[in-house]
């Protein structure tokens, strides 16, 4: 099974950063000759996919309530995934929106990502995180229809978040991939297992820092390194362990 992802930033460049994240990565939206044609070709993929796609896949769900439940969850990315609350925003019932969820997910239009259970004694939040597989898609479903719209919008921190986690992903291509995080206290965005486990937090800032929250996620998963991904040009060794990485250098090892 070879999955296809959209275009990444490794494939189209660092100088078409802010374009990849504003119209996502699929090519006919990304290739368009201005953000207008982008818009309307995302506004037609997203008709289409409820109206055709999800009924030949086996999906039966009505576009109508589809459409409701896609746009709901739009509010909630980066955000624990609770079925229930959702289901009673809608009116709907728990297993109903856990069916919908499911069609978006075995479609690749969203991602739930787990938490990560580690032997500790701590009150680990156990819900999975939920993210959109394209931000072009996550903001036409919003209604961003341009870049002065999305920085304007609250949900400006969840689609940086969003897009950033999708390209490390994409790039890094792991096997496992979680959060963690434990109620009332600390919180790591992204988790990767492995010989040398590495943990990854996103933000959006011209000079990250070092917080007690990313000392805390180092020496409860015993992490190798510790990456702050952010939208700037240099890589700043912060602490000893932590590493401020510009998110047009990450590689694949």
């Amino acid at each position: 099974m070879i999955e296809m992802k959209g275009f990444s930033l490794g494939e189209v460049g660092a100088e078409q950063l802010d374009e990849l994240w504003m119209r996502g990565g699929f090519p006919r939206a990304f290739l368009t000759k201005d953000a207008a044609d982008s818009l309307q070709w995302k506004k037609g993929f997203i008709r289409t996919f409820l109206e055709r796609d999800l009924g030949n896949l086996g999906f039966g769900m009505s576009p109508v309530m589809m459409r409701r439940f896609w746009s709901m969850i739009a509010h909630y990315n980066g955000q624990n995934w609770k079925s229930t609350e959702i289901a009673a925003s809608l009116g709907i019932a728990p297993n109903t929106a856990r069916s919908y969820m499911d069609a978006l997910e075995q479609t690749f239009m969203v991602r739930q990502l787990p938490p990560w259970f580690a032997n500790v004694k701590k009150r680990l939040v156990k819900s999975p995180k939920l993210y959109f597989r394209d931000t072009g898609i996550f903001h036409t479903l919003l209604g961003i229809e341009s870049e002065r719209d999305l920085l304007r919008h609250p949900k400006l921190g969840a689609s940086w978040e969003n897009f950033a986690l999708e390209q490390v992903l994409s790039l890094l291509r792991p096997s496992e991939a979680y959060f963690y995080a434990v109620h009332g206290s600390l919180e790591l965005d992204l988790f990767i297992p492995g010989r040398q486990s590495l943990g990854v937090e996103f933000k959006r800032q011209d000079a990250p820092k070092v917080t007690k929250s990313m000392r805390q996620a180092i020496a409860d998963l015993e992490l190798e390194m510790l990456w702050v991904v952010y939208p700037g040009s240099r890589e700043i060794q912060l602490d000893d362990k932590i590493l401020a990485k510009p998110i047009s250098r990450i590689r694949p090892d």
